[in-house]
């Protein structure tokens, strides 16, 4: 039975490490970045004490690895870290995929490229929802836009990435991160461990052994594991997740995810209030993406208008999303400065037509 428990006034990095340990989190492997150090400063003192393991590995490199051990075992596993820090994790997390190992990787973006800054991004989701290791993989990719969010959906991400055996991702940004809003906390009923779970290493007495890999090399085994992973991604396309605000009699609809959908928002009501019909559409998955959804707004004869705090990433998918009955404009923030709801009026009204 779900358990609600009490309403606090906390940092986004905070909303995830407990989310996390509320949901059953039982080892945590971390690497200190700017802007998520939070997370593991948190999760050093309280995952011990809620009966898990702490480790700060060596590198991000050994910690995206430890993750393999664990999450082969069953455990509950994550890590956190952010933007270059999630890069060198790259090749274990494609492991990960291959090799069907549920987990949750925290990325809370920071500016970019190279070492970029510390200040917020959304330069990584391209990174994120394409895949960002070698081979064809997916893995599922919630995006937050409130503290509540971030609390919410980590809680979701384990019961997803065990539904589905496949890493998912929190994707956030510094915005997310470091503010600090009303969370109310709560735990979800407890999962049966064994349930389901026939495919963990956890010692082969009185049974036939079992064997987790992404190593493929008899003849065909590579492209029928391709095939299965394929369906499973398929599969997965049935979850999604959106927040859809004032789009019901919108001509122009905004397409952002996470703490810009959220400064959006509040550009919105402003512009609501002097007789605009603006409207916006905030995915939460940004894999699987919420295309049909999107689609139907566009069949209504809806305009579009995709904001985003990089150089143009998402944008792709609504234009793909769309294509067959509209098209999207683009306005990109760039990363290195820190938006505020004025600075898409302009934008938002040009996209109107001066109306």
């Amino acid at each position: 039975m779900t358990k609600t428990g009490e309403k606090l006034f906390i940092k986004g990095n905070e909303a995830i490490s407990r989310g996390a340990i509320a949901a059953g989190l039982k080892c945590y492997f971390g690497y200190p970045i700017t802007p998520q150090n939070d997370i593991p400063e948190y999760m050093s003192a309280a995952l011990p004490a809620a009966g898990g393991e702490f480790v700060q590995a060596e590198s991000e490199v050994a910690a995206a690895n430890m993750l393999i051990g664990a999450a082969a075992c069953g455990v509950r596993s994550m890590t956190s870290s952010s933007s270059p820090g999630i890069s060198l994790k790259q090749e274990a997390i494609s492991y990960l995929a291959g090799s069907e190992l549920p987990t949750v990787i925290v990325n809370m973006n920071r500016g970019g490229p190279g070492l970029g800054d510390i200040g917020p991004s959304q330069g990584d989701y391209f990174q994120s929802v394409k895949g960002g290791g070698h081979g064809d993989y997916r893995t599922l990719v919630l995006a937050p836009g409130t503290c509540q969010e971030a609390y919410d959906l980590v809680i979701q991400a384990f019961d997803l990435a065990f539904k589905y055996r496949n890493p998912v991702m929190i994707l956030g940004d510094a915005i997310l991160g470091q503010m600090k809003e009303p969370v109310i906390t709560w735990t979800p009923e407890e999962k049966d461990e064994n349930e389901g779970h026939g495919w963990r290493i956890v010692g082969a007495k009185n049974r036939p052994g079992r064997i987790l890999k992404s190593l493929h090399l008899s003849e065909g085994a590579l492209a029928k594991h391709n095939l299965m992973l394929k369906n499973k991604y398929e599969d997965m396309a049935s979850f999604t997740q959106k927040e859809e605000y004032q789009t019901e009699d919108a001509d122009l609809i905004i397409v952002a995810y996470g703490s810009i959908g959220r400064i959006v928002k509040s550009t919105i009501k402003k512009l609501r209030n002097e007789g605009h019909k603006v409207g916006l559409f905030r995915p939460i998955t940004l894999y699987p993406f919420p295309s049909d959804d999107l689609k139907k707004l566009a069949e209504q004869g809806k305009k579009f208008l995709t904001i985003e705090h990089n150089l143009g990433q998402m944008v792709e998918d609504v234009r793909l999303s769309i294509r067959t009955i509209a098209d999207s404009e683009f306005f990109g923030f760039y990363p290195g400065n820190l938006p505020t709801p004025d600075d898409f009026e302009e934008p938002i009204l040009k996209a109107l037509g001066g109306k």
